[in-house]
């Protein structure tokens, strides 16, 4: 994922092969600074939701490793869903809701116009195949603006 500190890319690397195994989804990792305090945040998903146990057994398990091999020490580290609106950003978000809705803006207009709702049917190669009015079309990821799941209650 491009647009990561260089502190966050190190502690997602770090907490990849950690989190892994445990059945859960590293999607994001930021460092930033909050008024006077520097936050380094991971944030993990699966399917069906994260609880927060799944945040506090990532956090358990990365705290010694990220007091050891990380460069920085953070004011805060904190382990969080990404929340169920984020924007998908990966082929891995993709393939993790597929059979789900989600409300689709491109660069530039398709088939659909430029912003459409639809289901991922599938995910092949670093294309998306969505269902939209019963017919299917296939969208490059790189002409994908902005992917966020519908959620209705």
């Amino acid at each position: 994922m491009t647009g990561r500190s260089q502190i966050a890319q190190m502690a997602f690397d770090l907490a990849l092969p950690i989190v892994t195994p445990m059945g859960i989804d590293l999607v994001d990792a930021e460092y930033k600074k909050e008024g006077s305090a520097f936050f380094l945040r991971l944030f993990i998903d699966r399917r069906g939701g994260i609880f927060i146990e799944d945040c506090e057994k990532v956090s358990k398990a990365m705290d010694p490793i990220l007091d050891s091999q990380l460069k920085v020490k953070p004011d805060f580290f904190e382990v969080s869903s990404p929340g169920l609106t984020r924007p998908l950003k990966t082929i891995e978000d993709y393939v993790r809701y597929c059979g789900e809705e989600v409300e689709i803006t491109l660069y530039r207009p398709g088939a659909f116009g430029k912003k459409f709702q639809g289901l991922i049917s599938k995910v092949i190669e670093n294309e998306i195949v969505f269902s939209v009015d019963k017919k299917e079309i296939t969208v490059p990821l790189t002409d994908i603006s902005v992917a966020k799941r519908v959620i209705h209650f």
